[in-house]
């Protein structure tokens, strides 16, 4: 073989390795061992380092081995090995290789700033990324994705708020941090300023966590502003962005919109998440009917249901009281090897019957559970039970809570409630009584509206709004005006503190 077909051969291994053959490109990496150079090593040791199929140890341990044999390395050589060592777990062994280099250059750096914060090391990661002689923009973002994969939001914005430039992927990995702490209304601020800025366009992921915030928040005029936004954009098509905005109107109760979302997606490119999207906002809406034919049509169209089809379509036969069709969805399910049952397909049954009254039907199908059954299926049935009022049931339930979950006010609150139903207050009282002595406190209900493009967020007992002194003043003359038409409401499971509030 002739020197100069180097890079010729070399590119073939390259080929093999890209196509995951990694056997050949050994085989002819061997082949040219008189001509090879420190571009062949380097790509051999790439394959090692990114090849999925052999097992992780195994495959860093050998990218380890040619690393060493290498006669002469250069700065990709050294950061792929860095690369390698980092990705894998091994972030001190990769710690020691990149400070032996001779030199380095910014994706070195960048590789070993992606390791710490990959390995929820931030602190080393900071410390390393503060060092940096040069930063470009990759830097700034691995920084901002390392302290928000690890939750740690405030700093993350701190790293932003200091970057030289922005780029698409700095400003939406900014607003998915602030949708996935559920502070939407920050992820919403931030995508304006990105939109002011101009300096970079939204991308699908931008449009996608923005929609989620807006859905979140209930906003519909925010979503529809980026509705306007996407439509002038190359997303307008993208199935995952359909999705998003479907879900958004369905969310903010515009059930129609969303649904000519979903009919205007050619069949031929909806996929799954966009009839379950479709099939869960008619469930969220009690259309059960609804629910069921757009299931039966996705089935008649070749497209197979998968688990969360299952878990939207019964919702859909529990909001709707549709049991019996639920029972029915539920036993084909259980025929269905493909698919794995799951703890949420057993809370959406326990729900259906609870919903419908058939408590006893709910237990028996808890206790087959057996260790399988959760506290959140247990919590379900006990909902169920205090709608009803069935005090023999809901103190069997409530005992077994108890011991899946003992610090869970909730629990206490509900069976209190199932006893002040059926006029048992010293019962209710002892429970109350429990509760307090464990030291547990309910958490305080909260409720948002929207009215004139503002959204207004308000906590039991809380004082805080503006207009707090008129709002509890109207509540009151409600009240009043509703006990002189002897429309006296049901004071039964409100908590006193709550009610106290109001007189």
């Amino acid at each position: 073989m002739h020197e100069r077909d180097v890079v010729t051969w070399t590119a073939v291994i390259s080929g093999y390795i890209k196509c995951g053959l990694i056997v050949e490109a050994r085989r002819l990496f061997d082949r040219v061992d008189a001509i090879k150079d420190v571009v062949t090593w380097t790509a051999m040791l790439s394959g090692y380092v990114r090849l999925k199929r052999i097992e992780e140890a195994e495959r860093v341990e050998e990218a380890r081995r040619r690393f060493d044999e290498m006669p002469k390395r250069d700065v990709i050589s050294w950061t792929t090995m860095v690369m390698g060592l980092a990705r894998s777990g091994r972030v001190d062994e990769a710690r020691k290789v990149f400070d032996r280099m001779p030199e380095r250059n910014v994706v070195s750096w960048n590789a070993m700033v992606t390791g710490y914060a990959k390995n929820m090391r931030l602190d080393e990661a900071f410390d390393l990324f503060e060092k940096m002689p040069e930063r470009n923009l990759s830097s700034w973002n691995t920084m901002i994705t390392g302290f928000i994969q690890n939750g740690e939001l405030a700093r993350a914005r701190k790293v932003f708020n200091e970057m030289p430039e922005k780029n698409v992927i700095s400003w939406t990995t900014m607003i998915t941090g602030y949708v996935q702490e559920g502070e939407s209304e920050s992820a919403l601020k931030v995508f304006v300023e990105m939109i002011k800025d101009g300096g970079a366009k939204p991308n699908e992921g931008t449009f996608v966590n923005v929609l989620g915030a807006c859905s979140d928040l209930a906003g519909l005029g925010e979503g529809q502003q980026v509705h306007l936004l996407i439509s002038k954009s190359v997303y307008q098509d993208r199935t995952f962005v359909a999705s998003a905005l479907l879900n958004m109107y369905s969310k903010c109760g515009e059930l129609s919109i969303a649904r000519k979302i979903f009919d205007d997606v050619v069949i031929g490119q909806r996929d799954l998440v966009l009839w379950n999207g479709m099939i869960a906002a008619y469930a969220h809406h009690g259309c059960g009917m609804e629910a069921i034919e757009l299931f039966e049509d996705m089935q008649g169209l070749g497209f197979k249901p998968n688990d969360v089809s299952y878990v939207e379509l019964l919702n859909a036969c529990s909001h709707a009281g549709l049991v019996d069709k639920g029972l029915n969805y539920f036993d084909e399910l259980r025929r269905d090897n493909s698919i794995q049952l799951r703890e949420d397909h057993h809370a959406c049954l326990v729900d259906l019957c609870g919903r419908a009254g058939r408590l006893k039907e709910a237990y028996d199908f808890i206790k087959q559970l057996g260790t399988k059954a959760s506290s959140s299926i247990w919590g379900g049935l006990l909902a169920g039970c205090n709608a009803h009022g069935d005090l023999e049931i809901g103190q069997l339930t409530a005992k077994e809570l108890e011991k899946e979950d003992p610090e869970n006010a909730g629990t206490y609150l509900l069976l209190s409630n199932i006893y002040a139903s059926g006029r048992k207050w010293r019962e209710a009282s002892r429970v109350r009584l429990k509760m307090k002595e464990k030291g547990l406190k309910k958490q305080p209900g909260c409720s948002w509206i929207e009215v004139g493009n503002r959204v207004h967020v308000f906590l039991a007992r809380d004082k805080s709004h503006y207009q707090s002194n008129l709002i509890y003043s109207l509540v009151h003359d409600i009240h009043a005006e509703m006990k002189k038409a002897e429309h006296v409401p049901n004071n039964d499971f409100v908590d006193e503190e709550d009610f106290s509030s109001l007189r």
